[in-house]
């Protein structure tokens, strides 16, 4: 009876070994520590119930010479960067406006400009903003500088992920780190929805407009950005002069805007229903594409 009970658990646990190997080839692998040295850009994932920094291993290599028509916008974000790799005081920075106009761009381009300097990016999705606790406490003791990027931010009502943001920014007991920068973009000045119910309930007291506790609440958040830059839609001349410069960057044969490109520019951007740097961008693509294609 010995030997069958022997023979038994044996084979039990040979066939335990041969199921817990085939479940090691299923599991994730366990996440590499960040390099900060060889890479400068870093996306938060998650992996079952926890989350990691996987490296941008091709980031896009914009400059901040190829961001035209946007020089305030520019000016101001890069003195408060610098501002931030220097340990001076600065604030947190809120993109918002119109699409295709530079927001998102603008941010990459400081990274390559200042990668060098010790700047890092780690780029955030809107779903994972409730992991922040979890994302900047690793990073207080680095001596690189991050930028938390959250790109086309924006809310629904009683969105979990707002109130972990708005924690994060001013209201948690325990401060954000000193080398770390959120920035983010967004459509919405506000980063809520706003409904006209809201607005009724606004009072005027003594000249002066009370807003509704709703409308209170949805200002309350994009408040507590220290700086606001606001990217408006480009106009006629300057969407040609961002057309300009993109054909001149992809070295085409004719440099100049002449009259046939001027024209298409200008239908390419009606059939979009836009004038915008992204517009501008994706026309000289496909114009000095088809160029090279001649004969």
């Amino acid at each position: 009876m010995g030997t069958v009970t022997l023979a038994l658990e044996r084979a039990l646990a040979e066939r335990l070994a041969a199921t817990l190997e085939r479940l090691e080839t299923l599991l994730p692998a366990t996440p590499e520590t960040p390099d900060w040295v060889r890479y400068r850009a870093f996306r938060w994932r998650r992996l079952g119930p926890r989350g990691y920094l996987q490296p941008v291993r091709h980031p896009h290599r914009l400059r901040l010479a190829d961001l035209q028509r946007i020089d305030r916008q520019k000016a101001a974000l890069d003195l408060n960067v610098r501002q931030f790799l220097a340990g001076h005081p600065c604030n947190n920075v809120l993109l918002w406006g119109a699409r295709g106009t530079g927001k998102s761009s603008l941010i990459k381009a400081l990274l390559n400009e200042y990668a060098d300097r010790g700047l890092r990016l780690v780029e955030v999705d809107k779903h994972d903003l409730i992991d922040l606790p979890d994302i900047v406490e690793p990073l207080a003791d680095r001596p690189e500088r991050f930028l938390l990027y959250c790109d086309d931010l924006s809310f629904e009502a009683n969105d979990p992920s707002y109130k972990a943001l708005k924690a994060m920014l001013d209201g948690s007991i325990s401060a954000a780190p000193d080398n770390v920068l959120l920035c983010a973009t967004s459509n919405r000045r506000h980063l809520l929805p706003e409904y006209l119910r809201e607005n009724q309930d606004t009072r005027l007291v003594e000249g002066e407009l009370h807003h509704g506790e709703a409308v209170e609440e949805k200002i309350s958040l994009s408040e507590r950005f220290g700086l606001w830059l606001s990217f408006h839609p480009f106009s006629q001349d300057d969407y040609l002069a961002i057309v300009t410069y993109w054909l001149e960057q992809l070295e085409t044969a004719s440099a100049e805007l002449d009259a046939a490109a001027r024209e298409e520019a200008l239908r390419w951007a009606l059939q979009r229903g836009s004038r915008s740097g992204r517009v501008a961008w994706q026309f000289a693509r496909d114009w000095v594409g088809r160029q090279s294609l001649r004969p």
